[in-house]
């Protein structure tokens, strides 16, 4: 008996019904499909199984293969064959075996369910494949005030640059959705799904929408009052300043946080050095100032 190596590899025996090597070629292809299998042999098995399936699951093709076996492949075993020929397509090989029987290119076309996309064979128009998950993951990190503020920001992913809008007040750990950026296979396209990390700030911290950080203010207007400007990231505010304030005293501003949180802030007095002050207000001071 010839010995047939197509069904070896796909894992049935000689015997079994189309429905069978077609169930079997699907669990295969979901172990070794690129997109689901990263290790480096993977991409190549994939393409035999594929061949393997185009031969098997075609009745016509299926039965010249029967009668004749691996001598279909000069008596190599198929892998061995596939090796050899591995810089072909699949219709350029599945013509190279079959070429002088009966199937011309035009059967080939006909019998696909493989889709070449940029010239690899990686898509399929089979609905089998509609489970694979197209979506592409990735991480990006935004500036704080991108972040409070929303705004375009130009990305990187997959060696392609575009441009994303950030939703104001993103939160960290969030998820953007952009449609048709993830992976093509046949003709569906995937999105591209990103994971929003957001980078410190030396000055300015978040909890929820309330955005919180230190004022430096001079020892006079805390001690007499007065107002003080702030850059905020709704622009420039005057902070007022009540006499009497104590070291780390804490200000509340409505509605300047986050998408209408309350901003807080932690007042420091700045104090001078000895050597700034004129000679009578030290010596002034020295003398009345409480112990």
């Amino acid at each position: 008996m010839n010995k047939k190596s197509l069904y070896e590899l796909l894992g049935v025996p000689e015997t079994a019904t189309q429905e069978e090597i077609k169930k079997a070629y699907r669990k295969l292809a979901r172990k070794y499909h690129p997109d689901l299998c990263k290790k480096p042999e993977c991409e190549e098995k994939f393409k035999e199984i594929n061949t393997a399936y185009e031969i098997l699951g075609d009745p016509e093709k299926r039965k010249k293969y029967d009668h004749m076996g691996d001598s279909i492949f000069g008596g190599q075993h198929f892998q061995d064959y596939y090796q050899q020929h591995a810089d072909m397509n699949l219709d350029e090989l599945l013509q190279t075996i079959f070429g002088n029987m009966g199937f011309g290119p035009n059967n080939f076309e006909q019998s696909y369910h493989f889709t070449y996309i940029n010239g690899n064979n990686s898509g399929y128009n089979d609905p089998f494949f509609s489970h694979l998950d197209l979506n592409l993951h990735a991480k990006i990190q935004i500036p704080f005030k991108l972040a409070v503020t929303g705004g375009i920001l130009p990305i990187t992913i997959e060696h392609k640059t575009f441009k994303i809008r950030i939703p104001e007040g993103i939160q960290p750990g969030q998820k953007l959705r952009i449609k048709g950026k993830g992976k093509k296979a046949g003709q569906r396209q995937g999105d591209l799904l990103l994971k929003v990390e957001i980078q410190p700030d030396p000055i300015w911290k978040r909890i929820g929408n309330d955005l919180y950080r230190q004022l430096s203010i001079p020892l006079k207007k805390m001690i007499f009052g007065g107002k003080e400007k702030l850059e905020t990231f709704k622009g420039t505010i005057k902070i007022k300043i009540p006499p009497n304030s104590k070291c780390c005293q804490q200000l509340r501003v409505k509605g300047y946080g986050v998408k209408g949180g309350d901003l807080y802030l932690k007042l420091i007095p700045i104090l001078p050095k000895k050597e700034q002050l004129p000679p009578d207000l030290i010596k002034l001071m020295a003398e009345k100032l409480p112990e």
